[in-house]
């Protein structure tokens, strides 16, 4: 499946688009305090920030990437790929980053006290934070691209990926494949992604008469 995430002209493209105003806001606040910005984005990819390509070009900001698969940037002036893991950060100090970003990661990391490893990571690591994650209770699933799907009994849920292709995740053989699958993603709530990230704004991201996605905001 073609990656819509990449694509201009789709809808998923448009809707990270729109809430890269929060994230200029940030840069912003803190190119006018310091002349210069680093960016520690958690779990990205350097094909993200094309939505701040325009923005970003006349600026001087600096992003490591951290995620469990490492590769080499391919704009070596202004990425750095690091291999890490969202929940154990220990090799870095407090406040080593200016802004911590983090984009529809949170949900793949585990269970609950996976997520609270997570969350304190991005608290520390940096003053002001950007973190993004589907709504649970938004009716279509953007992983598996199927409505109601993550509201589905698990037992329902693994024997359909057997049965067809749900998204970016394919048609499993095994059982053990398709459990991996679906327990790799867990998606959170108002009230739990609050809990995680209590001393931000939340900000709801709002798709017809549903919110879409959650924003963990601390400026």
């Amino acid at each position: 499946m073609k990656d819509p995430y990449i694509n201009r002209k789709s809808l998923p493209y448009k809707f990270r688009k729109n809430r890269s105003k929060y994230i200029k806001e940030i840069i912003d606040i803190i190119i006018s305090e310091k002349g210069e910005c680093k960016i520690l984005d958690i779990g990205g990819t350097e094909e993200y920030w094309d939505i701040l390509s325009d923005y970003m070009s006349e600026k001087n900001i600096l992003i490591d990437i951290s995620n469990i698969t490492g590769k080499e940037a391919a704009n070596k002036s202004r990425f750095r790929f690091i291999s890490g893991d969202a929940t154990n950060m220990s090799e870095f100090a407090d406040n080593s980053y200016d802004f911590v970003h983090s984009n529809s990661v949170i949900e793949h990391v585990g269970d609950w006290s996976a997520m609270k490893h997570m969350a304190v990571n991005v608290s520390r690591l940096a003053r002001r934070y950007y973190v993004q994650t589907p709504n649970f209770w938004f009716p279509y699933e953007p992983h598996f691209r199927f409505p109601f799907y993550h509201w589905l009994p698990e037992q329902l849920r693994f024997r359909l990926l057997m049965l067809i292709t749900l998204g970016f995740r394919g048609k499993q053989d095994t059982v053990d494949g398709a459990m991996e699958q679906v327990q790799s993603v867990q998606l959170l709530d108002r009230r739990q992604f609050s809990a995680l990230f209590d001393d931000a704004e939340i900000v709801p991201e709002r798709f017809l008469l549903f919110t879409k996605s959650l924003i963990a905001i601390r400026k």
